[in-house]
């Protein structure tokens, strides 16, 4: 016997004669937050080159945002998955396939985007940069990768009887040669009984489309908050390096200096020892490393 509803339906006449449009629905786009980290060289040939976290970005072709720098990304197609189409887009932006991605937080505010209520399954991707051959997707006239600092301006703390909140206000500087862009932002955690909500807003934006300044702090925290229990900083690695340039990443990302020794123990045993050394002119040899790979 078929379960009826308490219209008296059964699924299939219910689904026969279910009308979508009804609905309001939003369109889902996934966007990419697509880290690399390079080697920038320094003016004296025997000091070690300097390590510099980049992000990819892209010049919009077209309305909204026209001219305007924004992540990559597009919208989902009817066939595919969100985690689908932003492997798809990577490909198309990077040239590369098979490296780390996660999902990075969905986006649903109805005004974030002009043009309708288009919500953003973000993801969050780590690239060598050895392996990539950047494009500009159809949509884009540019693309390019920018070095980016966010800076923790003021953090203040509060309590009160129905609870307690965290402010914390950002600072996020984006640069590639001439191009300038930064944002601030600003992080609010409130704490009602056992939950905990997060908040984030836009206090001021110079050059960066839709709410991708957002974005692209939420990625930052996280991909700072993983260094400490993860070994995700090996994506960023090329297949042989040395364990001063995994120290120098593990810097720029923390925004911090590390102490070598204390450094050593506690993200050295992620590396395994090759019989390989450095053959840079200027520099005494350096023993090469690669990620160790553990399977659970």
């Amino acid at each position: 016997m078929e379960i009826k509803d308490k219209n008296g339906l059964t699924e299939k006449e219910f689904l026969e004669q279910y009308q979508p449009g009804d609905y309001v629905r939003p369109s889902v786009a996934a966007d990419m937050v697509i880290f690399t980290a390079v080697n920038c060289e320094k003016d004296n040939y025997r000091r070690l080159p300097e390590k510099k976290l980049r992000l990819l970005l892209i010049r919009r072709g077209g309305h909204p945002y026209i001219n305007t720098w924004a992540l990559p990304g597009g919208f989902v197609n009817p066939d595919e998955t969100t985690e689908q189409a932003a492997r798809r887009e990577l490909l198309e932006e990077t040239g590369v396939d098979h490296i780390y991605l996660e999902q990075l937080y969905t986006f649903s505010q109805p005004d974030r985007d002009p043009r309708m209520w288009v919500m953003s399954c973000s993801y969050m991707a780590l690239i060598d940069s050895t392996k990539v051959n950047v494009n500009a997707g159809d949509d884009a006239t540019d693309a390019k990768w920018f070095d980016i600092s966010l800076k923790t301006i003021a953090e203040t703390i509060s309590e009160n009887e129905n609870g307690a909140s965290a402010v914390t206000d950002y600072h996020l500087t984006l640069s590639h040669g001439e191009i300038n862009l930064s944002a601030s932002l600003r992080k609010t955690l409130i704490r009602n009984g056992t939950g905990i909500q997060t908040e984030y807003e836009i206090i001021e934006n110079n050059g960066l489309a839709f709410d991708h300044a957002k974005i692209i702090t939420v990625a930052v925290e996280r991909l700072r908050g993983k260094v400490n229990y993860t070994d995700i900083v090996l994506n960023l690695m090329p297949e042989y390096f040395t364990l001063t340039e995994l120290q120098q990443v593990y810097e720029i990302i923390l925004d911090k200096p590390l102490l070598k020794a204390q450094f050593r123990r506690k993200y050295g045993i992620l590396a395994e020892e090759t019989d390989q050394y450095t053959s840079s002119a200027g520099h005494r040899p350096s023993k090469l490393y690669r990620r160790k790979w553990k399977f659970h």
